[in-house]
């Protein structure tokens, strides 16, 4: 019988980008905050609520723009309100794949970064006590 795996919860999203000044711009205007950035390493980490895991962008030599591959890994982000956040990434010029899409508990807006990496933003609109308070 194989070994029972305890999952204790989430340690940081990677990323890879292929500029971080370019990344952290990006994703500042999106309205991540930044948690802490070491260029010499090559690493950001951007915050993603309370929590102290967050989002690790990390510099890749030689990894250009890219449009995001389909299917692809995606982050979800829990949010107040995905349709307002929708319209916060349209307002700072932040191109969304989709326009915001119902699910079964809420509504979710996705975008991509320059290289790919594809990040939603959710809410619990419809099923509220499911939401972080």
């Amino acid at each position: 019988m194989p070994h029972e795996l305890e999952i204790l919860g989430f340690d940081n999203a990677l990323f890879p980008v292929g500029d971080l000044a370019e990344a952290v711009a990006f994703y500042e205007r999106v309205g991540f905050p930044v948690k802490f950035r070491i260029d010499e390493a090559g690493i950001a980490l951007l915050a993603a609520g309370k929590e102290t895991p967050g989002v690790l962008l990390r510099v890749e030599d030689g990894f250009g723009h890219r449009p995001p591959a389909w299917p692809a890994a995606r982050l979800w982000l829990e949010v107040p309100d995905a349709r307002a956040t929708a319209d916060a990434l349209r307002a700072a010029d932040i191109e969304l794949l989709d326009p915001p899409f119902s699910t079964s508990t809420g509504y979710v807006v996705e975008f991509a970064d320059p290289w790919g990496n594809v990040v939603g933003f959710t809410d619990y609109l419809k099923r509220p006590e499911l939401a972080r308070n």
